[in-house]
């Protein structure tokens, strides 16, 4: 927090990409889609919301590269802290970074009108589940940020896994449209159902399957990605 605190440009990633994203798709696929920008704004949002935390996790794995190469998990692991602090406490300052980056992207939404019929609970209810994925799934990335040797391959590796995952599931159309051989994909994307539980909290209308699903997801990133990371950490 204390990075944000003193380099607030690292804000950046959360408050201008999220924009860039949501009005770009919004826009470019509207009226083609929908026929109507708002009504197309009502099923993209929360695709749009899941798509931008989620690839703004990659960054953690950068973070944690770009300190082992400049030497501060050393100092760090020289001090009497608990050993994992580097790595839980950075984690867990990103999970601010997930909220601001939702916060922007609901209150861009509102202002082009985009309207959640959960009202208040169902919207914190999508943004908590997001954010509980999102803390999982960034394990990955802290493990590639620990494994490889540059932040370039970190890079590349986050985006390799990213763009299929968010590209290829219910972010921007109905699975139903698509050919049965990438439907099958689709269907079984973890981005997918999280998407469907968020925007079914969020519209009020809560898809029970997809938010256990995702629960169950994070909890199984979490124990496999948390305890890799910390055993390679220990090692390295």
């Amino acid at each position: 927090m204390l990075k944000i605190k003193h380099v607030p440009e690292q804000l950046f990633d959360v408050t201008a990409f999220p924009i860039m994203m949501t009005l770009m798709f919004t826009y470019l696929f509207g009226g083609a889609l929908a026929g109507s920008v708002t009504l197309y704004l009502q099923f993209l949002l929360p695709g749009v919301l899941v798509m931008s935390v989620v690839m703004i996790t990659m960054y953690t794995g950068l973070g944690v590269n770009i300190d082992i190469e400049k030497g501060v998990f050393d100092r760090i692991r020289s001090l009497p802290v608990w050993r994992p602090a580097a790595l839980v406490g950075m984690i867990l300052g990103d999970v601010f970074r997930y909220t601001v980056a939702s916060a922007v992207i609901l209150a861009l939404g509102l202002i082009l009108g985009f309207r959640p019929g959960g009202g208040v609970l169902g919207v914190l209810g999508g943004v908590a589940l997001l954010v509980v994925f999102s803390f999982a799934f960034s394990w990955i990335w802290t493990m590639f940020g620990l494994l490889l040797r540059t932040e370039k391959s970190v890079m590349s590796v986050s985006m390799m896994v990213l763009f299929p995952l968010t590209f290829l599931s219910n972010v921007f159309v109905d699975p139903a449209t698509m050919p049965g051989w990438l439907r099958a994909f689709v269907e079984v994307n973890p981005i997918t159902h999280l998407v469907g539980g968020v925007r079914g909290l969020m519209s009020g209308t809560p898809a029970g399957g997809d938010v256990m699903w995702t629960l169950l997801a994070s909890a199984a990133l979490l124990a496999v990605f948390g305890t890799l990371t910390m055993r390679l950490y220990n090692r390295k």
